[in-house]
This record gives structure tokens, C-alpha cells and sequence, in this order.
């Protein structure tokens, strides 16, 4: 018999977070481990921009320790009215945008605010965390399982047969955890049939709304373009909740000020359930983030931010492109976004020379892996793949660029004792 809710007992803990603890404890011991695991920065090679920095210490001295309103200071709001236009050429209303101490508890918000118990959840697997939220909120999930083929990215074909039963479409591009984007006829086709499943709902049942995560939409190379649906319907602004923040285009993870924005009826409840949490991000941080947004000139940190993360994932991608002509059993996707690479290890069979053992199944690849070539990555299993799925996520966070070649090395060495 459960002494908890049944939600509780059964919840299962970020396994992301689990694994990356398993390898700080590690580290903490002595072992030199590349750490690509967690979707964070290192603060000593990607640092806070200055100004912002400065900003923060500023509002703090300035006494701005108190409470903030429920849905976020005026003047971040307004800020991010200017962001959501320079950066995306959309247009929406201060009273439309709701800030929270970062991007987690808006997206359980949305979820809180859409779905009733037992209704269906649509997303694609792999993706960070859909699966744990739509547990938190007793929902049902409805997943399809995306391919190589389409970069890990969902197809409307795949989505179409499931929307007469979904409640909420949970989408996110640049996606977590493959760092690859919507094509614009790809994203045009899925939102084209969300427009249709709601035209067959009117006056019947609730709409269909799409959550659309957003977060690394600043981090794109190679001149690819972030596209957004109300960009390319506007009917989509009726049924579509953006989830944004700084945490991911200024490195600022810890400083917790994450922003969604939408239609007023859903963003006016989500603030409502926020208000009961308290999940607003700290006055001071806000205060802060507005004016760095407002009143510096961001491009120049963005550029160089963007160059630098760019340089280090196509270092890990040209390493693995040569790795697999050599003829090792890997494949690696080209990076168009964000701060993740995704590799393939077809090693589940092969056994380690002299030893006899076998790796038998994908948690024994990711420990030889570590062990041998001190990598540390995150099996796509963590993000709702079948448990044999092949491919890992590689995160550049936490990368030195100097450490690259050695990264290969120890590598091509752990591949090589396999047979």
C-alpha cells in the first residue's frame, strides 16, 4: 500500500540530474572525466556577460530584495515586449508575457493550466522532460518517436493521427536534446493541422494548444533561422504558449529568469497558479535582466558567445566524422543549434578484447565509455527513447577547447580494445 499520492510513488526523478551528480561525485574523487552531460555552462569558460553581471550587483545594492509582483516587474515585461520583436518579429502585449525564476515552472504551468486529469499529452521523443510533467500534472502521454532521418525533429504525419485526442502539442526547437530545428515547411505542416483540429473543435471542446519551448532560440549557426508558428500563422497566436528565458543565450542558468507568453486567457491562469507557488525569479535578478535587455547592446556578447560554442561543437563533430571513417561504429548528426551535439554508438554486442565481457545493452555502452575514454554523455533514454536507442546527447557547457584532441585520443582507444 503507498504512504504517498500515487503521482508521488510513482514519479521518477530527473535522470539527467542522477546521472550528472554520479559524475561530479566522481570528479569530486580524483577521476579526470570530460563532463558533456548536464545542459549547463561552466561559469569559467562561458562567464555571465559583464554588463549583466554589474547589473545584478547593482540591483542588489539598490535594494531590490523584496517581492515582485506575481507576474514579473513592469519593466521586464516591457523589456521582453522589445526582445519578443527584435528577435522573433513578434508582437505581443506586457500583459501577455508572465516571468517566473526560470523556464520549469512556467512550462508546469502550462501543463497545470490546459490539461484536466487523464487528458493527453502530444510530444515527440526524444525531449527534455515532457514525459515527467505530463506525470506531475495526471495527464497521459502520447509519444512518437522521432528519427535520424528528420534530426530527431517531429514530422506532421507522425502528429496527425494523434491530435483528435490530445489536449496539449509540446514542442520545442532548437530541441533539447539534439540541438536541431524545425525546417519552416515542417513546423508550416504541423501547425497547419493544428489549425484544422481546432476549427473542428469550435463551440464543441476546449482548444488545442501547442506549447512551444523556445529557450535556445538565440543559439542557431550557419545563418539557420528559428522559426516560430504565430510567425508563420498568426492564427496560431490563439492557441500557442512561448517558453523563453536568459538562461541559455546569456549563460545564465543560476540567475533564474525564464518568461512565457501567449494568449491572455491561458497566461492569466498560469500566473494565478504561479502566484500560490511563489516561482517568481528574484526582484533584484529582474530588475537586472531588464536593464541589460533595455539598455546594453547585447549583439557583441551574443556573436561571440554563439562563435564560441559554435567552435567547440564542430571540434567534437569533425572528431567523430573522422572517427567514423576510420570505420569505428558511430555516426554523429552536424550541429544547427544550441549547445548539443548528437552521436550515435552502435556498441551494444561487442565484446572487450581479452576480458570476454560483453556490452549488452545501452547503460553498459555509456560505462565503458566513461571508464575506457573518460567521456561522460547522456543516453537518449534519459530523454524518453526507447531503452536501446543508440544515440547520446554530447553537451558543449562545460567544454575546453584545448581538451578536444585528448577527448579523441582516450576515445579512439577505448574503441579500438572492442571487437
Amino acid at each position: 500500500m503507498n504512504t504517498v499520492s500515487t503521482m508521488a510513488e510513482n514519479l521518477i526523478g530527473s535522470e539527467i540530474i542522477k546521472l550528472a551528480g554520479e559524475i561530479n561525485e566522481k570528479i569530486k574523487q580524483g577521476q579526470s572525466i570530460y563532463n558533456f552531460t548536464i545542459g549547463d555552462f561552466d561559469p569559467r569558460v562561458f562567464p555571465l556577460p559583464e554588463e549583466l553581471e554589474n547589473e545584478i550587483v547593482q540591483a542588489y545594492r539598490q535594494g531590490h530584495t523584496n517581492y515582485p509582483p506575481a507576474n514579473g516587474m513592469l519593466e521586464l515585461r516591457n523589456a521582453v515586449v522589445d526582445w519578443n520583436q527584435k528577435m522573433y518579429g513578434l508582437s505581443y502585449d506586457k500583459e501577455q508575457i508572465l516571468i517566473s525564476g526560470g523556464s520549469r515552472p512556467l512550462i508546469y504551468a502550462i501543463y497545470n493550466t490546459i490539461l484536466d486529469a487523464g487528458e493527453k499529452v502530444l510530444y515527440p521523443v526524444p525531449s527534455w522532460n515532457n514525459n515527467h510533467y505530463t506525470h506531475l500534472n495526471h495527464g497521459q502521454r502520447l509519444e512518437v518517436e522521432a528519427t535520424p532521418e528528420n534530426n530527431f525533429m517531429p514530422t506532421a504525419a507522425q502528429l496527425e493521427p494523434h491530435l483528435t485526442e490530445a489536449a496539449l502539442v509540446a514542442l520545442c526547437s532548437p530541441l533539447n536534446p539534439t540541438g536541431t530545428i524545425f525546417t519552416e515547411a515542417a513546423l508550416k505542416e504541423i501547425c497547419a493541422l493544428i489549425l484544422a483540429e481546432n476549427k473542428k473543435r469550435e463551440g464543441k471542446r476546449k482548444p488545442l494548444y501547442l506549447l512551444y519551448d523556445q529557450v535556445y532560440g538565440a543559439l542557431l549557426f550557419n545563418n539557420e533561422k528559428h522559426y516560430t508558428p504565430v510567425e508563420l500563422y498568426p492564427e496560431m497566436k490563439a492557441y500557442t504558449i512561448f517558453v523563453d528565458g536568459i538562461s541559455k543565450a546569456f549563460a545564465a542558468t543560476g540567475v533564474r529568469v525564464g518568461w512565457a507568453f501567449g494568449p491572455s486567457n491561458v497566461i492569466d491562469k498560469m500566473k494565478a497558479i504561479l502566484s500560490h507557488i511563489g516561482a517568481w525569479s528574484p526582484k533584484a535578478e529582474q530588475v537586472a535582466t531588464a536593464h541589460y535587455l533595455m539598455k546594453h547592446d547585447y549583439a557583441d556578447f551574443l556573436n561571440h558567445f554563439k562563435t564560441e560554442i559554435y567552435a567547440r561543437l564542430t571540434a567534437l563533430y569533425d572528431g567523430f566524422k573522422a572517427l567514423k571513417a576510420e570505420g569505428f561504429a558511430l555516426d554523429v548528426i552536424q550541429p544547427q543549434a544550441a549547445i548539443y551535439l548528437t552521436v550515435r554508438f552502435d556498441l551494444v554486442g561487442k565484446k572487450i578484447k581479452g576480458t570476454g565481457q560483453q556490452l549488452n545493452d545501452m547503460k553498459a555502452v555509456s560505462a565503458y565509455l566513461l571508464e575506457k575514454a573518460s567521456l561522460a554523455i547522456v543516453p537518449f533514454y534519459a530523454f524518453g527513447a526507447p531503452a536501446d536507442s543508440p544515440w547520446f546527447r554530447v553537451s558543449v557547457g562545460t567544454c575546453k577547447k584545448e581538451e578536444i584532441p585528448e577527448v579523441f585520443e582516450l576515445l579512439r582507444k577505448a574503441l579500438l580494445e572492442l571487437e
